[in-house]
């Protein structure tokens, strides 16, 4: 199984890049858009002057739990530069987004509570709320990572998005959003009892 397979089986269809928007990216902003692959793991990452972005990340369910997440974090946390990505929000039907964050969190990750993220997906339609989570090596402030995580959408999420899929993501501010009352933190959810 290829990379991208791996990618198509494991995230959902709302979440994920087309292959040819993935090889563009790879292949006309090389110098941003990466691939970190492995024997069993494949991460795609955007790295930025001032921070990193990672889009996906996958390791293969029979080699989790042997520090294969960490040591890539580990390497990304190197660089020295804020990391931003997106998560779905604990989902008590999925037992994989409760181990995501916990894995997130075990990392140092923290919630970006007053920002929203909401997008359409052009291949359901669906609408989807994602949440985002940031490591902060010089505790740089929520709206810092929200004018890293607007660049990013505009770089890399919507590159050639009329050209890959015949249509536009929604303009940024549309998509992505900062409330100082937003009152939502993951990572209490998380230690909430099921079903509560």
């Amino acid at each position: 199984m290829n990379w991208y397979e791996k990618l198509n089986q494991y995230f959902p269809v709302e979440e994920m890049k087309s292959k040819r928007h993935f090889e563009t990216l790879l292949k006309e902003k090389g110098d941003v858009y990466r691939k970190d692959e492995g024997e069993y793991h494949v991460m795609m990452y955007a790295e930025f002057d001032s921070f990193i972005f990672i889009d996906y990340v996958y390791v293969s369910p029979q080699s989790r739990g042997q520090g294969i997440g960490h040591k890539l974090m580990e390497k990304l946390k190197a660089k020295g530069k804020p990391i931003i990505l997106e998560v779905e929000p604990v989902d008590y039907d999925d037992s994989d987004t409760e181990k995501r964050l916990h894995f997130y969190q075990r990392e140092g990750f923290k919630h970006a509570q007053s920002i929203g993220y909401t997008r359409k997906s052009l291949a359901t339609k669906e609408v989807n709320t994602l949440e985002i989570l940031y490591w902060a090596p010089d505790k740089e402030s929520e709206e810092v990572i929200y004018e890293k995580m607007k660049e990013m959408y505009e770089e890399i999420h919507t590159y050639k998005d009329e050209e890959i899929y015949g249509e536009a993501y929604q303009p940024v501010e549309e998509v992505l959003t900062i409330d100082k009352s937003r009152d939502v933190d993951l990572f209490e959810e998380l230690k909430k009892p099921k079903g509560v």
